[in-house]
């Protein structure tokens, strides 16, 4: 691992593991890895020689599958480095990099209501806004009133939620060369002690269902209409399969779990296997709903 010499003020590391950057703990070597120390860093950074194409915007990696042989170009990491949160107005600005969860606590202690599912998210209001993360419910984009983008520029444009088609764990907007790094929340008033209580519900309920003690990447698959995915993996048989170190949870069977060692290939692998005997047993095709990013094989 080295650090470049750059005029910008985040931190740059060549040929970074990107093992510590996602939750299932496996991948290759990052060419290079930036992590920001802010937005007007960010946009300095975008600018620079330093930036190799392509781009990757990561926040806690907790959808994401990289693979063996490495990423070409740049990781960028949001967590931590974009993380501003306040109340303006009658809104909630969230920068990309600040967690689900610390979303959900700051609306209820302002005694904003609606946030409270977003305690259940595994990841950054980033990738929530990147694929219209929800739970129990609810959607990120219910709750959106405007987004701030980044460009490959690194000019930073706002855009009305009108500029972006969503749906379930979807969203399209027309501008492919920028980036999330900020929302604005609309939430009605209401009663933050009720909505910290709800938080606690929903953790409970997340606890008891999902093998959150191994590393994992949340939902594998997109649930199908009016079914569910680990309803449809568990009835073909697949609940406890195991390819490796990689296992389908035996707690939850829309999860793949590193059980110790498991390579992004064999969760590839499992991921595959899954869709494969649900459209033979029941001819539905899951949508996968995990990120991959990366190459295949070994990193020439």
């Amino acid at each position: 691992m080295m650090v470049s010499n750059h005029l910008t003020a985040g931190i740059l590391l060549k040929n970074e593991p990107m093992t510590r950057y996602n939750s299932w703990r496996v991948g290759g070597i990052a060419e290079q890895v930036y992590i920001p120390a802010g937005l007007q860093d960010l946009s300095a950074f975008l600018l620079s020689a330093d930036c190799l194409e392509p781009v990757h915007f990561i926040g806690l990696g907790s959808n994401l599958l990289v693979l063996d042989g490495g990423v070409k170009g740049t990781v960028i990491v949001m967590h931590n480095a974009l993380n501003h949160l306040e109340i303006q107005g009658m809104e909630i600005f969230a920068e990309a990099g600040v967690t689900c969860a610390k979303l959900a606590k700051f609306a209820a202690k302002h005694h904003k209501e609606g946030a409270e599912f977003f305690a259940g998210i595994p990841g950054t209001v980033g990738g929530a806004l990147a694929m219209n993360a929800g739970c129990y419910g609810t959607e990120t984009w219910q709750m959106v009133a405007r987004v701030m983008t980044i460009d490959s520029d690194g000019k930073t444009h706002i855009r009305d939620k009108t500029d972006f088609v969503t749906s379930y764990r979807h969203v399209e907007y027309c501008h492919s060369n920028e980036w999330f790094v900020g929302a604005w929340f609309a939430m009605p008033n209401g009663d933050g002690q009720a909505s910290a209580q709800k938080i606690k519900q929903l953790l409970a309920k997340r606890l008891a269902s999902q093998p959150l003690n191994l590393p994992n990447a949340g939902s594998t698959f997109r649930n199908p209409p009016n079914d569910f995915a680990a309803r449809l993996v568990e009835a073909a048989g697949l609940k406890g399969k195991q390819i490796g170190g990689a296992q389908i949870s035996t707690k939850h069977a829309n999860f793949i779990v590193n059980l110790g060692g498991a390579t992004a290939a064999e969760i590839l692998a499992l991921i595959e296997c899954m869709q494969r005997e649900v459209k033979t047993h029941f001819g539905v095709e899951l949508q996968q709903e995990v990120r991959v990013i990366g190459i295949a094989g070994v990193m020439k």
